[in-house]
């Protein structure tokens, strides 16, 4: 059993080794103006950059874990917004969206080699551009694999819109499948990675700041209405919504969903049975509000048991459950470069309720039917 202090120390010893995988390093983007979105494809082996200098980076990591950018091209003709992987099973495939009232779909096509020794040549090539919105598309994300080649779009006109490639080999044809009008703008979404209690869940948010509402929304596919529809709102975000992101799904019963406001919110999805039978959603909303500032980008880690989320504060903040199934702060990392710090820790645990949570139980004897003292 371990003592007070002991325990103490193994505390300290987990976060300080937990801290250590985590080192801040500095790339020179070489974007010219403002870097809108990040992301890595499905190995974390190359990541792809948007700005608002209206081009489009891919970066290649080496072996030594130094990236590098191996294709940059102008992409669009006004800010990109977003950027979004395709999974590996499609190819090297990306969607990109922008203020110009388009989104485009690039694959990346490998040229002859120059010469024997030098490896073949790489160019990224458009393939469509959907030009259905007439507003600035705000966001742009490939479906999960096993819906197929689908893609989603939000638009500030309020609109999503889901296109489909029927021939993975030809990545010029994508029809509009389905589109979900809702009645505010709308800055970012989300596909949900499960199949559990429906198909084709679909959240996202609106960044709009004058309606009192609810800022984040919830669409599935209706079997018996043939489309997408919105099946429910959560009621508890009001205040104007910059990023939305499911939770990988890792065997639980319920979906979590990460959401970036004026503060950060992990919003818990059940699906549960009223006393007439009919399905639907419990949701409860948990608000963070350690950033003091708003919250941009949320981000998962493959079995989220690690949520990130980045803010006005300058810092990227990692979030981890805890024995309580309480999410907590684990560490900061400062935009400056210097390494991951410490948050506050919470009070240490009195004597008494340490005992009480190690304390062991042996039986000494029984009692029977005894006459009681008076």
């Amino acid at each position: 059993m371990l003592k007070m202090d002991d325990t103490f120390k193994e505390g300290i010893r987990r976060t300080t080794k937990f801290l250590s995988m985590f080192d801040v390093e500095p790339i020179i983007a070489d974007h010219k103006d403002v870097i809108h979105d990040v992301v890595f494809d499905y190995y974390g082996r190359r990541m792809a950059t948007c700005s608002s200098d209206q081009t489009v980076k891919i970066w290649d990591e080496d072996g030594q874990g130094k990236w590098s950018v191996t294709s940059s091209w102008k992409a669009h003709s006004g800010s990109i917004w977003r950027v979004s992987w395709a999974h590996p099973e499609f190819g090297q495939v990306v969607a990109t969206c922008s203020f110009d009232r388009t989104a485009s779909v690039w694959e990346e096509v490998i040229g002859d080699k120059i010469s024997a020794s030098n490896t073949p040549s790489r160019r990224w090539v458009r393939r469509t551009t959907l030009v259905d919105s007439r507003t600035s598309v705000t966001d742009v994300e490939f479906a999960p694999k096993y819906l197929g080649l689908l893609l989603a779009t939000a638009s500030a006109d309020g609109i999503i819109r889901i296109y489909e490639a029927p021939d993975i080999m030809n990545l010029s044809q994508w029809p509009v499948q389905h589109e979900i009008a809702n009645k505010l703008p709308l800055s970012c979404l989300s596909w949900n990675t499960s199949t559990y209690m429906v198909t084709q869940l679909l959240a996202a948010g609106s960044d709009e700041a004058a309606t009192p509402t609810g800022k984040v929304f919830l669409f599935a596919y209706s079997e018996n209405a043939r489309k997408c529809v919105k099946i429910d709102t959560v009621n508890d975000i009001t205040d104007p919504v910059t990023d939305v992101a499911f939770a990988p799904n890792a065997g639980r019963t319920f979906h979590m969903l990460a959401v970036a406001s004026k503060d950060l919110y992990i919003v818990n999805l059940r699906g549960v049975t009223d006393a007439t039978g009919v399905s639907k959603l419990d949701i409860q909303t948990i608000k963070f509000s350690e950033h003091m500032c708003p919250v941009w980008r949320v981000c998962w880690n493959m079995l989220a048991t690690m949520l990130i989320s980045t803010g006005d504060d300058g810092c990227v903040r990692l979030w981890r459950m805890n024995y309580n199934r309480q999410w907590r702060c684990a560490a900061v990392l400062k935009a400056e470069g210097s390494g991951p710090t410490y948050e506050p820790a919470p009070p240490t645990p009195t004597l008494a309720t340490t005992a009480s949570a190690t304390a062991k139980f042996y039986k000494k004897g029984t009692i029977g039917n005894q006459v009681p003292w008076h």
